[in-house]
């Protein structure tokens, strides 16, 4: 068997796009992953990252380099792994499958005379927190210039969806394979309503720039027919001012006396827990950056192999699906309001239809389509 290395520099606890990629593998080839942390897993070797602590000084020293575009001790300073490349580049991978732009410069450094790169882009990097101005300043270019000078030497790359896939393309010449975020199918049935209230769920992790608190206000705008339950996963690497934030939010969504906050699932637990707890499930992100406005998020699959119905904002892929399925309903703008209007004309008749539409979508929508793709385009490589 062919050996292949995963690298990310996440949680695979909570990575799920990750973790369906290892799975998709695991069979097929003699799997090592390295990442920071992950669930113990005897059909793969598992080599974990000691992730860098990003002192005060130490932020302030790779800022400065950031600025003047001294990328490569940049690099070092916030992924200082190099420690690590002995151990790595003497079991002679063949194949290295990167995750996200930061790991591509590593990729080539553990790379032998005969390995393949493989580039999984989660996001287009070159615009990732665009909204933010510190981003802006410091990472933007520092995104760019890896994106330029590593991409045109991979052997393949996947992104999420057609629109990132042709920004790559547009700006870096080499055309993604779409590998969406679709979720592996589960043999459930939709959980009809006979009676009301209607049980509205929202799954994620917990970020400002998403703007949280939009559900609050849905939920002051929404009828006595409705009920919400919020269900946040607080990043680990979660700046200070995020946590703080967040506090004040799940205060604020407990005086309301209708708002549940309740803590992250495991990803194994995710879909037979909406199946079995909720109706429907909201995605309502205003698109604040260019990978928020072309978004394909893995709670819209989970959502759909829990066979829920849908409310979402006009974020255009997202849209799209849940139009062409008919799986939901999609607001007329990205406030509270406009998905209030949205939400506060269904019935029961409606949920239900939607419901059974999501069940016959679930089998079209799952992963079984992006393991075979893939398996399929590495095989080409070698």
């Amino acid at each position: 068997m062919k050996r292949v290395l995963i690298i990310c520099f996440t949680n695979l606890k909570n990575d799920a796009r990750v973790m369906r990629q290892i799975d998709f593998l695991k069979d097929q080839y003699q799997l090592t992953v390295a990442a920071f942390d992950a669930y113990p897993d005897e059909k793969y070797e598992f080599f974990k990252f000691q992730k860098t602590k990003l002192t005060f000084i130490r932020k302030s020293i790779c800022s400065f380099f950031l600025l003047f575009r001294f990328n490569n001790i940049a690099y070092r300073l916030l992924h200082n792994y190099e420690k690590y490349l002995p151990e790595l580049k003497a079991k002679d991978f063949q194949l290295i499958v990167a995750n996200d732009i930061e790991t591509l410069p590593l990729a080539y450094q553990i790379t032998g005379s005969q390995t393949k790169v493989f580039f999984d882009a989660h996001e287009y990097a070159p615009r990732q927190f665009e909204d933010r101005l510190y981003w802006r300043i410091f990472f933007k270019r520092f995104n760019m210039d890896i994106c330029r000078k590593y991409i045109p030497k991979v052997q393949g790359m996947s992104t999420i969806n057609g629109g990132l896939a042709r920004e790559y393309e547009t700006h870096f010449g080499t055309k993604p394979i779409i590998i969406t975020n679709a979720s592996k199918y589960y043999d459930l049935t939709p959980t009809l309503l006979s009676n009301y209230p209607i049980r509205l769920v929202h799954h994620g992790i917990f970020t400002i720039s998403r703007s949280p608190e939009i559900m609050i206000e849905l939920l002051s705008l929404l009828d006595d027919r409705f009920t919400l339950d919020l269900i946040y996963l607080l990043p680990e690497n979660a700046s200070p001012k995020t946590k703080e934030y967040f506090e004040v939010f799940k205060l604020k969504a407990l005086q309301t006396g209708k708002i549940k906050i309740l803590p992250a699932l495991k990803s194994d637990q995710i879909t037979t827990t909406l199946n079995a707890h909720y109706d429907m499930g909201i995605i309502l992100v205003p698109p604040v950056n260019f990978n928020y406005e072309n978004g394909l998020p893995n709670k819209l699959y989970d959502c759909i192999q829990a066979r829920l119905a849908m409310a979402v904002g006009p974020l255009r892929e997202i849209a799209n699906i849940t139009n062409q399925f008919n799986i939901g309903v999609v607001s007329e703008d990205f406030t509270a309001q406009g998905m209030a209007r949205a939400l506060n004309k269904l019935n029961l008749e409606d949920i239900n239809q939607f419901k059974e539409n999501s069940n016959g979508a679930a089998s079209k929508l799952s992963a079984d389509y992006n393991k075979s793709l893939l398996l399929k385009t590495l095989d080409q490589l070698f």
